[in-house]
């Protein structure tokens, strides 16, 4: 670093440091040793009798007897700096390189109707929305995306790092956007696996959750979980729903929308084995509070690798200041015997 450019001189101030700090509490003597010279030289002042000095009173000093302080303050600037130069200042900078190994993850949610039940507040779908916002808020460097499936599946976003994206489409994510009357699990599942099976990430993940049984037979889910084992992908599943029955509303017709209680049917023996089968692992969700520590607990299982090395670079001013501080000592000497020179 070239002290003198003026393009470093906010990179100077910031890396600069004393490795011997305790040394400028010699500093504080400056004053002292500043006031016993001035007087001093009071005290050595020459003096002349005279029966009338009406008349030299209005004789001006000269500019060499107004200068003369001058010899005590390069002496006192001489001394701060060989005290700054002893707690060896210096000036540099630290550079950091991060290394970042990302997880490339696919959301799977289930859209279909059984997911308007009300055991979940406002309703299964709501909730899940809610909590995936919430975790792709705390990923870092993570490439995610999101795959909605109920009769049929598709891609509501690819793998991105953007996440505002990826929460504002899941913000405009309602029913009706899937055929909703069925549930294909393993279509969902055989849609985030395509959607990763071109991934150069070392980890990748799949997070599906629903809340029933699959019953759509074009991909079976043990296929679709085989596929995800043969790429080295890790899935967690998540079962949505209360124990026992849950009111979902219905559209009854004439009578309009009827909260109807229906039985609570997840295929755990499903959704534990494709997790079991790809290194994952599954979990039930009974309620928000449930649901949302599961989220919070995969979020702590996949942890994106970061590796900081910091390197410093330091250069020593020691001599700067000292090399100063002689000049302005050899300074004081030259015109101490020079232009301030006092004869007896």
């Amino acid at each position: 670093m070239t002290l003198f450019q003026p393009q470093n001189w906010i990179a100077f101030i910031r890396g600069f440091r004393f490795a011997s700090p305790s040394y400028l509490l010699l500093l504080f003597l400056i004053p002292i040793f500043a006031a016993a010279a001035i007087g001093q030289r009071r005290r050595k002042a020459a003096a002349i009798k005279y029966s009338d000095i009406k008349h030299m009173k209005k004789i001006a000093p000269s500019l060499r007897v107004r200068l003369r302080p001058l010899l005590t303050l390069l002496r006192m600037a001489a001394l701060s700096l060989l005290i700054i130069a002893m707690a060896r200042p210096q000036s540099g900078w630290t550079e950091r390189n991060i290394k970042t190994e990302g997880i490339d993850i696919m959301m799977a949610l289930d859209c279909s109707y059984s997911m308007k039940a009300m055991d979940f507040e406002p309703n299964r779908l709501e909730a899940a929305k809610k909590v995936i916002a919430e975790f792709v808020t705390g990923r870092v460097s993570d490439q995610i995306g999101c795959v909605l499936f109920g009769t049929t599946a598709f891609t509501l976003c690819p793998l991105t790092l953007d996440y505002g994206v990826i929460k504002g489409f899941l913000q405009n994510v309602e029913f009706g956007i899937v055929d909703g009357n069925r549930t294909a699990i393993g279509l969902g599942l055989a849609t985030c696996v395509n959607k990763l099976k071109d991934s150069k990430a070392k980890s990748k993940v799949i997070i599906l959750a629903t809340d029933g049984e699959n019953n759509v037979w074009d991909i079976a889910p043990n296929k679709a979980a085989e596929a995800a084992k043969a790429l080295g992908i890790r899935v967690y599943t998540i079962g949505v729903g209360t124990i026992g029955r849950a009111m979902v509303p219905m559209d009854r017709g004439v009578f309009g929308i009827v909260n109807v209680p229906m039985e609570v049917r997840i295929d755990e023996a499903s959704l534990t084995e494709i997790a079991k089968m790809t290194g994952g692992r599954y979990y039930r969700a009974t309620d928000n509070k449930k649901l949302k520590a599961i989220y919070e607990e995969i979020d702590r299982l996949e942890k994106t690798k970061i590796e900081f090395v910091e390197h410093q670079n330091y250069d020593e001013l020691m001599g700067l200041f000292g090399w100063t501080a002689f000049l302005l000592i050899l300074m004081e000497i030259l015109l101490a015997g020079t232009y301030f020179l006092k004869l007896p």
